[in-house]
Order: C-alpha cells, then structure tokens, then sequence
C-alpha cells in the first residue's frame, strides 16, 4: 500500500474544488499542477457538462503522465467504458462518482470500465482510504447510485416549480420536513452545482433514451444564465460572497 501520494485535478466544476480542499489537508497527498514535468502518482477529472472538453481533458492528460499513473474520471454523466475508450491505454482508467459538499460525505463509489485492469482498481480504493473516504464498487451506469437518485429528485423538483406547483421555499420545506432529508431538492442542487446534476440527468437521457430522465428544460436555462448554484452566487436563491443564503432568484 502506498504511503504517500502525488495527484494532479483537471477541471473547473464545484466538485474539482471541493476534492482539492479535501485532498490539501491530507498530509500523505501533495496536490501537483499536471503539466510540472513531475512523476504523478494519479490524476483525478471531474468535467461533467461538456463531453467534447472531458475527451479532452482526458487525452491531454495522457499526453503529460506515465504508462501505469492512475487516471480516475467523473463518470457522472458518462460511463467510464466510454472514457476509457478515448484513451491510448485504458485499461488504467476508473470511473467514480460524487458531487461536491465533500465535506459532509463519507463515501464515494467507483465502477471500473470493461477496459479496467484490477490493479487500477486497487489504487483507487488505496486513494480514496488515503483521502479519508470509504469507497462502494458498483456497476458502470451513468450516475451510478446516489448522484442519479438525487439528480433524478432534484429534477422532479424543479418540473414542480415550473409549473407552479409551490415556490421553491415551500418544495424544500416540503420535502426536507416530509422526508427528514437533510436541505431541499432545489437548495440542494444548489449545493452541488446545477451544471452536474443537469450532467446527470443529461447523461441518463443520452444513453437510455427514457422520458424519466428528460432534464427540466429551467436546468438548461439556469446553465445558459451561469446560474450554476451556491458557488456562483445564484442557482435557485442568491447567496452573498460568504455563501449565506439571502433570496430565491
């Protein structure tokens, strides 16, 4: 098992931040820009939203890191077999799945592609234990278990406020005070970010082809608007420079 490791994280999103803030306190991680010429132990890519960029992302990556470096890619709205089938060698890529607030989660779950070598495998978990996570193997879907169960809620949420069923006040009440959750669907979405659930949910759609997964057309709206949730000051309520919550947008 290793003891110390070197990791680099592409991408942009609420959860790149949040894996960097959770990985920078860790005192076996050092956290390395991709392109320093170092020996890199893992990279870590979240892009979630944009798949032409993911593809990308995930090439240039390649490009700058050795044969056997671990590569682990958000397969929130891609399965992991697809990723790894943009690569030269696949075989050392492994889904895993997770939104932002990781902080207040205790595990992540990760799905190897078809392409995955079980060592690959191995080093995640051996990662993840290092980060202070535990860590769920589940099948390659997109979402995999709880970002598609939650997208899917948040989703419904958000057709009920489009057709004016409540206010999003009264849906967060609603739910939260009926199902003891933790914050409301749309509060929530806030939280994680509108561009990964929608990501999601797109992905669902795109690679089923089922009705229940059609995203709310308000969560492309709100992209469109950059209105991405907490972290840009506006989702479903506006938020101050310190992320406290003041109105519904």
């Amino acid at each position: 098992m290793k003891s110390s490791w070197k990791i680099a994280i592409v991408g942009s999103n609420a959860l790149a931040a949040s894996l960097r803030d959770l990985a920078s306190v860790v005192s076996d991680i050092e956290l390395v820009p991709l392109y320093e010429g170092v020996d890199i132990d893992a990279v870590i890519e979240t892009t979630n939203l944009d798949l032409a960029e993911k593809k990308q992302n995930l090439q240039q990556i390649e490009e700058h890191v050795s044969g056997d470096t671990l590569i682990l890619s958000s397969c929130l709205g891609v399965t992991a077999t697809e990723t790894a089938s943009w690569l030269l060698h696949p075989a050392r890529l492994v889904g895993f799945a997770t939104f932002a607030q990781q902080e207040e989660v205790e595990l992540i779950e990760m799905a190897p592609a078809l392409q995955t070598d079980p060592v690959f495998l191995e080093r995640t978990s051996q990662l993840f234990h290092a980060i202070g996570r535990e860590i769920e193997v589940v099948d390659d879907q997109v979402g995999l278990v709880f970002p598609r169960i939650l997208s899917m809620i948040i989703n419904e949420a958000v057709f009920a406020r489009m057709e004016r069923v409540a206010t999003a006040e009264d849906i967060d009440t609603a739910m939260q005070k009926g199902t003891n959750y933790p914050m409301g669907p749309l509060a929530w979405a806030d939280e994680v970010g509108i561009d990964d659930v929608y990501a999601v949910l797109a992905g669902l759609y795109r690679e089923l082809g089922e009705e229940r997964y059609r995203p709310a057309a308000l969560l492309k709206k709100m992209i469109y608007a950059g209105w991405l949730g907490k972290r840009c000051g506006r989702g479903f309520y506006r938020y101050d420079h310190q992320g406290v919550r003041e109105t519904v947008a």
